[in-house]
């Protein structure tokens, strides 16, 4: 398959099949299929193979053998390749973000987001490809000297989530093999097409068989289970729940398999009595919406202080009761449908909960008549520190409203949560913002601004919200294991 069969991937079945492995577009080594779904309609999109045990150990032994190769592949031609890959990304990004709406829902405006978003992994690591360092130097003591070297860590199995199906998958490929590891992937269920398609651009990019294997499945723990039960698989990165990740680092740990684990969070969204209120209400809609909230940085949960709440409320329900939701493509949409009826039902439960504790429904948009997983925008205030809502991830358009007088006071109540991922302070005072981010307990924090990501910073949390950092310079770290030579050299 070229790029010009990404189209295809929205149709029928290929005949080849949709398991790529060792540079082939296979179909499951047991012929088995799944249905993907568009959840604005909840109509079948189409079969995917569903890729078992067998074709798992099979991607294995193709990484393995395309590992020397590549391990010794120059620098640079890695970097060709990467930029290659990103300069492809572009010129095809309205097919992709297209091929986003149709199996993860979400808005046209954030689909396309996404896919500049996820092309940027691949510049940035292009970059940092050519950039990974050695060091020579004496020893302290004399008589001998320190060689340090940086090599591959080796064959690398990932597991991406549905919500972001282009740049966790770019934001992990990317790193990998800028720094010399073959790849196996395992997308969601739900969000497959956008990986096969990323695969058939980094083959049109010139990425030699074998270094990248992806394997849509809708039975993940076959799949994981043979990945992480082989010794030769030296690299793990997963995305997802805590809970998920685990029981994923329990399986890890039978192999002492390196690992990167970004997992769940809890954000809080703190608004403080001299913050420009429009300005936090511009972040919080960017917090909070982008990606219709099914996002592991969204803000969870917002500590408004008491003096500017009414204001605050008042303009930040007003922009969520504007935001229009419907079918992704249509035009005018920002709030796409949620990726499954369990999503909604999910989100549902935790607002009647809260509800059904005291708190009130302040303002909220409409959805579309007719099918589709869909939820309105929608903001709580009065909830109680009991509700479920402030201690469970929404992963939807929820936006639940407390308030706050003491700073102290606030700051234990953000981080009473075993989370940490990200967080957001918006106050006119940058010293005082600086000081409430710095006893915030997360991996990120925004100050004053709602928009985190950046591939060239790192991205990871804290507490139980993960292990070790993807983006930045820490990211290509992740795929590289030190090398220390003592080298007797006499003077």
């Amino acid at each position: 398959m070229n790029l010009a069969g990404i189209d295809l991937l929205a149709k029928a079945p290929l005949a080849e099949g949709d398991v790529f492995l060792g540079g082939r577009w296979l179909p499951a080594a047991d012929g088995r299929t799944y249905p993907v779904h568009d959840p604005a309609t909840g109509d079948l999109v189409r079969e995917v193979s569903s890729a078992g045990p067998e074709d798992a150990r099979a991607a294995i032994e193709a990484a393995r053998s395309a590992a020397a190769g590549w391990r010794t592949t120059p620098p640079r031609r890695r970097s060709e390749i990467l930029h290659t890959a990103f300069e492809l990304m572009r010129e095809h990004a309205d097919t992709l973000a297209r091929l986003i709406v149709l199996e993860n829902g979400k808005a046209y405006r954030d689909a396309a987001g996404e896919v500049a978003y996820a092309a940027e992994f691949f510049r940035w690591f292009a970059e940092e490809a050519v950039r990974i360092g050695s060091s020579f130097a004496d020893a302290p003591a004399g008589g001998f000297r320190h060689v340090v070297r940086k090599h591959p860590v080796g064959v690398t199995a990932f597991v991406t989530p549905w919500n972001f199906p282009a740049a966790m998958a770019t934001r992990k490929i990317a790193p990998a093999l800028a720094a010399g590891c073959p790849v196996l992937l395992k997308p969601a269920p739900e969000t497959p097409l956008t990986a096969l398609a990323i695969a058939a651009l980094l083959a049109e990019a010139g990425l030699p068989e074998g270094l990248l294997n992806v394997l849509p499945t809708d039975r993940a723990p076959e799949v994981v289970s043979a990945w992480l039960g082989d010794e030769r698989v030296r690299k793990f990165s997963f995305t997802g729940s805590t809970a998920t990740g685990r029981l994923l680092l329990e399986q890890a740990a039978e192999n002492v398999v390196n690992v990167t684990m970004e997992l769940g969070g809890n954000a809080p969204f703190v608004v403080c009595e001299d913050a420009d209120i429009e300005a936090a209400v511009s972040g919080a809609m960017d917090a909070k919406m982008r990606g219709g909230g099914e996002v592991c940085i969204a803000a969870n949960r917002f500590y408004v202080h008491e003096s500017v709440a009414a204001e605050f409320t008042e303009k930040f329900g007003a922009a969520m009761a504007a935001v229009r939701t419907g079918p992704g493509l249509e035009e005018g949409v920002t709030l796409g449908p949620m990726v499954n009826r369990a999503a909604v039902d999910k989100i549902r439960s935790l607002v009647d909960d809260a509800v059904g504790r005291g708190a009130k429904i302040a303002a909220q948009g409409t959805t579309p008549d007719g099918p589709g997983h869909f939820h309105p925008a929608t903001v709580l205030v009065d909830v109680p520190d009991d509700a479920r809502i402030l201690h469970e991830e929404v992963f939807g358009p929820v936006a639940p409203l407390t308030t706050f007088t003491d700073e102290d006071e606030m700051l234990a109540r953000a981080n009473a949560t075993v989370h940490g991922l990200a967080s957001y302070v918006y106050s006119r005072d940058v010293g005082r913002a600086l000081r409430i981010a710095e006893r915030l307990e997360a991996g990120m924090v925004g100050v004053n601004r709602g928009l985190l990501s950046d591939p060239a910073a790192p991205f990871g949390g804290v507490k139980q919200s993960g292990l070790g950092r993807e983006g930045g310079r820490e990211g290509i770290e992740a795929f590289l294991e030190t090398q220390y030579i003592a080298l007797d050299w006499p003077l």
